[in-house]
């Protein structure tokens, strides 16, 4: 049910005497959002409903992830491994990338689709949003699904063992965020960084589809994602505005402060393990050091947050979220002004 990755257990929430029926209806005192359900066609276009299941066969000299979108594998001392070691190099992010995929959307996105569509998150939303919410948790359900089918795929053609770590960076982080926070702050922190999440997720995987050389059962269920997440990304656009319209002065005042940190963690590179990764081919600590800092510079990171980020500040800027001094010397913090 993902209790490990919340603060509050969907299954505790559901089985609680408040959670028997959901409540609809407006967004309360302030004018209602307008919802304009970006799931229409759902049944019909959807992965989960129509994709075929992505099988790894043999694509003659095609990697399993394009060198372009691996941020260390374009610096000298990288390429200067050998072959079999940078092919791995290549392989292993696709595991991080599935694992990541898989961790956020079963252990974070769905445990909180399961409380808006139950109609426990204690917001007055429209029916259809809900119905939606239902949806979603199908589809990232899938999507946990094909991305641990395809790591099991690859690992078996390649031999190739994951070093993934147990629990993700950005997981990690969150885990620290929500227990810096007082508890009844983490429900709110946990529904902003969903939203971020699938605000943020869309334009990352924009990237990767349209990359020539790559495994085309890599490309096709990166492809099937970024669909799907193209509705996800409508949904939850529109879901903050209802969100912003229950919360106090006080809630809205911390969920700006909470923003910049919750950007930071979904898209920040998990620096620890990329360290053990290169450590494990053999190159030397000082040569890992120097390839991390000369790849991952201030100005690069800070360049790729702005980037990656504009869209989702954008729909909080909109309400205000990030216009205080506060919230504004933590987007200078965080790399994003």
């Amino acid at each position: 049910m993902g209790c490990s990755a919340l603060s509050v257990c969907p299954r505790l929430s559901l089985m609680s005497a408040e959670a028997e029926a959901p409540v609809d209806g407006p967004a309360g005192p302030e004018q209602e959002p307008e919802y304009r359900s970006p799931f229409g066609n759902w049944f019909e276009r959807a992965s989960v409903r129509q994709a075929p299941r992505r099988m790894v066969v043999d694509d003659g000299t095609q990697q399993y992830f394009s060198p372009d979108l691996v941020p260390v594998a374009g610096h000298p001392l990288v390429k200067a491994l050998d072959g079999a070691h940078y092919d791995e190099l290549l392989v292993q992010h696709l595991y991080r990338y599935l694992d990541f995929t898989a961790k956020l959307e079963y252990l974070v996105v769905n445990p909180v689709l399961l409380r808006i569509a139950h109609g426990t998150d204690g917001m007055r939303l429209p029916a259809q949003m809900r119905f939606d919410a239902l949806k979603m948790y199908c589809d990232e359900a899938y999507h946990g699904l094909f991305s641990v089918d395809l790591t099991r795929q690859v690992e078996e053609r390649t031999g190739i063992v994951p070093r993934t770590p147990v629990q993700p960076f950005f997981l990690r982080r969150l885990k620290e965020i929500t227990e810096e926070l007082p508890a009844e702050e983490r429900g709110l922190a946990e529904l902003l960084f969903v939203i971020i999440s699938e605000t943020l997720i869309s334009a990352s995987l924009a990237e990767v589809p349209a990359v020539d050389g790559v495994v085309s059962a890599v490309r096709e269920t990166i492809r099937d994602h970024a669909l799907d997440e193209g509705r996800h990304h409508a949904y939850f656009a529109a879901f903050l505005k209802y969100l912003w319209g229950t919360l106090t002065p006080r809630q809205r005042h911390r969920a700006g402060l909470l923003v910049p940190r919750l950007m930071h963690a979904f898209l920040h590179p998990d620096m620890d393990a990329l360290r053990e990764e290169l450590a494990g081919y053999g190159m030397p600590r000082d040569d890992v050091e120097q390839v991390l800092a000369e790849v991952f510079t201030p100005a690069v990171l800070s360049e790729h947050a702005l980037a990656t980020s504009r869209q989702t500040r954008h729909y909080f800027e909109l309400l205000g979220a990030c216009s205080s001094a506060e919230a504004v010397e933590e987007l200078v913090r965080y790399g994003f002004v």
